[in-house]
């Protein structure tokens, strides 16, 4: 692209600049801070929006976490895989709605994604067998031992959590990096001199597991989540901890932040247990209404095509196209025209006299005398044919009729003999 600067005001001289075109790239910035969510996020979830309270939203969370960590244990996954794996849950959620992507389906496909992240990877069938045998457990029925058949619902079971490992993938930007805080535990205990007050470090691990089932790891970096663990345990068990100054402004986390994520944490403990068919129910209910409404939306859209294309087919929109033809003819670029005598030397004698109807009749009849003499050569060679046919059949039984005759003639002659 070059631009063209306006002449100075020197004395014949005008200054001629080249400017390279100037592309905008989209940033992506990808660090560790990168996961926590914006405040706007969580005031209305996906799930909110279709219809889902948030009572509701909060124990399908919950529900869900519990399988993946009841899963993990089952497959004898190490922690931090099971932990990664309610990270990916939560965070997939936050963007999606649990009325258009089942629950347990998500979850299937989250510890399946995190056993590859943390490089300790499971068989999908263990991961859908392993399920299987929780809900059995929860709905009280008979445990089979056997694993499931291979049949038509395993291979459509397989495929959705296949999907939905992808689905999980495309929603976190196939940005998987974790930073947990249960080692920051060990390291800031270390600092404090409390790495040999075993029930400190203990509580201290087991709140960390159970913050995961909140929301406070979309909030708050993995700092304020450890020293927030350390706060609480501390005063579970009695324990002083320095304060003065206090001892986690060494770490640049403020108490108003660690009050909230205590707060957050000793509310899950205070909810109530709900069923998990009870949940499903409701999920269903509003997944109904939900298609229902997809499916009208569609029809309304469809009947909104079929006006436009009548509207288009209507006299008066012909009209305008032909009008719009006739712009676009006379915008086109014109060709530039040929000399006259250049035309009229390369004019052929058709071109330069006009037809008159007698022209064109004669010009009719022989176009048709032409066609019937084509149809008289194509009858005769026809005829050619079929007599050169006849021919070779009537002399093939003439020579057949000359044996047959020859033969009885032999045999009468043997027979007077």
């Amino acid at each position: 692209m070059t631009a063209i600067s306006a002449p100075s005001q020197t004395k014949n001289t005008t200054t001629v600049t080249t400017t390279k075109p100037q592309k905008n790239y989209g940033k992506i910035i990808l660090t560790l801070y990168n996961c926590l969510l914006p405040e706007n996020v969580f005031k209305e979830t996906p799930s909110q929006t279709d219809g889902l309270d948030i009572e509701t939203e909060t124990d399908l969370r919950i529900l869900g976490c519990e399988l993946i960590q009841t899963a993990g244990i089952l497959l004898k996954l190490p922690q931090v895989a099971m932990a990664t794996g309610q990270i990916y849950l939560q965070r997939f959620y936050y963007s999606k709605s649990f009325v258009r992507y089942p629950m347990e389906t998500m979850a299937m496909g989250s510890i399946y994604l995190a056993s590859k992240v943390e490089e300790k990877p499971c068989r999908i069938r263990d991961v859908i067998n392993v399920f299987h045998h929780i809900k059995q457990v929860r709905s009280q029925k008979t445990i089979t031992i056997t694993p499931l058949i291979v049949d038509q619902n395993y291979i459509e079971m397989k495929n959705q959590v296949i999907k939905a490992e992808r689905r999980i993938l495309k929603e976190l930007g196939f940005c998987v990096h974790v930073k947990h805080p249960h080692k920051l535990i060990v390291v800031y205990l270390q600092l404090l001199q409390y790495e040999k007050n075993r029930p400190l470090m203990q509580i201290s691990w087991n709140y960390m597991n159970d913050a995961l089932r909140t929301d406070v790891f979309m909030r708050f970096p993995p700092e304020t989540i450890a020293c927030a663990c350390i706060y609480l345990t501390a005063r579970k068990i009695g324990l002083p901890l320095p304060n003065n100054p206090h001892w986690f402004l060494l770490f640049k986390v403020t108490e108003e932040d660690i009050r909230e994520v205590c707060h957050r944490i000793l509310q899950l403990y205070k909810r109530q247990k709900v069923n998990p068919e009870e949940l499903e129910t409701r999920v269903d209910m509003l997944k109904k209404i939900y298609q229902a409404n997809k499916h009208m939306q569609a029809q309304k859209d469809r009947e909104n095509a079929k006006a436009e294309e009548k509207k288009l087919e209507s006299p008066t929109a012909s009209t305008s196209k032909d009008v719009r033809r006739d712009s676009k003819k006379e915008k086109s670029p014109k060709t530039p025209p040929l000399s006259s005598k250049y035309h009229s030397s390369h004019k052929s004698k058709k071109e330069r006299r006009s037809r008159s109807p007698y022209d064109r009749k004669r010009e009719y009849s022989s176009k048709r005398h032409k066609s019937r003499s084509r149809d008289r050569d194509i009858d005769r060679s026809r005829e050619r044919r079929l007599d050169d046919k006849r021919s070779r059949v009537s002399s093939r039984k003439y020579d057949d009729y000359e044996r047959s005759k020859s033969s009885r003639d032999s045999r009468d002659d043997k027979r007077k003999h």
